[in-house]
């Protein structure tokens, strides 16, 4: 669905409750998180599903900047970061995870910021935004207890898997299933969440079905991809465990780019193409395979 499709009309005002950063000052990206207060008491999400930011205009197009189109706003959708809650004054409360952006235009070659991330990223306590929504289609854990997820992210995609996580060993009774988060980043001060600056993933540590696996660039300095291949492979006969298994479930999020670099891996693991093709098939068609991509 094209961000032009989504319907704007119905906007909420949220209050900004804190803004903080969740990269340190020497990552190479700048990343923060949000808190919002949501002004309607009736606002409900679930877990995977995103809000919509709207950024008053009118905007122009960054390939002409001498050519006013008129847009009369500017619409970005962005994951829930948390599970729901409740401010102290009983409203609900969203948090998003945001990367300050900036996009290099591929007709002049001139850089442009981006414009609701760095809109978001420049909010103070007590500011006040619109948004809408909720959207999307829930990352909604299992009813069995004893299934298998094998959560993969990269960057901001880490969003839903904290929020899967943290309902998982606080909210659901006695999980036994195995929880494997691989999570991705150019450098160690980039896995958001795990890192010097917040490290939610620490509290599940010990229990004893979680395990987390960092995959980092082999070339940060060249801006190479996070090596997911590597973690993966090293870890095959699990994951094919999972993969392979009726209680498996596969969670991807993050950045486009991440399925192709994923889907050959895991390929790879199979003894066939037509293997691999065959059970991603059937974990599509049983909701056991979910992905967040942008």
């Amino acid at each position: 669905m094209r961000l032009e499709d989504y319907d704007t009309g119905e906007r909420y005002r949220a209050r900004i409750l804190a803004n903080a950063a969740v990269t340190g000052p020497e990552a190479t990206e700048e990343v923060r998180e949000l808190t919002l207060e949501v002004d309607r008491d009736d606002f409900a999400y679930a877990i995977g599903q995103s809000v919509g930011v709207i950024v008053e205009g009118p905007f122009r197009q960054a390939v002409r900047a001498d050519l006013d189109l008129g847009h009369p706003h500017h619409f970005r959708l962005y994951t829930i970061a948390d599970t729901p809650g409740r401010s102290e004054r009983g409203k609900p409360v969203v948090k998003l995870c945001v990367r300050r952006c900036s996009y290099i235009d591929e007709h002049t070659g001139e850089e442009y910021p981006g414009i609701a991330s760095n809109y978001l990223c420049d909010r103070r306590h007590d500011d006040v935004i619109s948004i809408n929504g909720p959207f999307g289609i829930p990352f909604d854990v299992p009813a069995d207890p004893e299934a298998d997820l094998l959560l993969i992210g990269m960057g901001t995609g880490i969003a839903p898997f904290r929020a899967l996580v943290k309902h998982i060993y606080r909210e659901v009774k006695d999980w036994r299933g195995r929880v494997r988060l691989f999570y991705g980043a150019r450098t160690g001060m980039e896995l958001l969440y795990m890192n010097d600056e917040i490290d939610d993933f620490t509290q599940y540590y010990d229990e004893d079905t979680f395990e987390a696996f960092k995959a980092l660039s082999p070339r940060p300095q060249w801006n190479a991809p996070a090596d997911y291949a590597t973690e993966i492979r090293g870890r095959a006969g699990e994951v094919l465990e999972i993969l392979r298994s009726e209680h498996g479930y596969v969670y991807v999020a993050g950045r486009h780019d991440i399925l192709g670099v994923l889907e050959k891996t895991l390929s790879g693991l199979l003894d066939s193409e037509q293997e691999w093709q065959s059970l991603k098939l059937a974990k599509s068609r049983s909701g056991h395979w979910r992905e967040l991509v942008y």
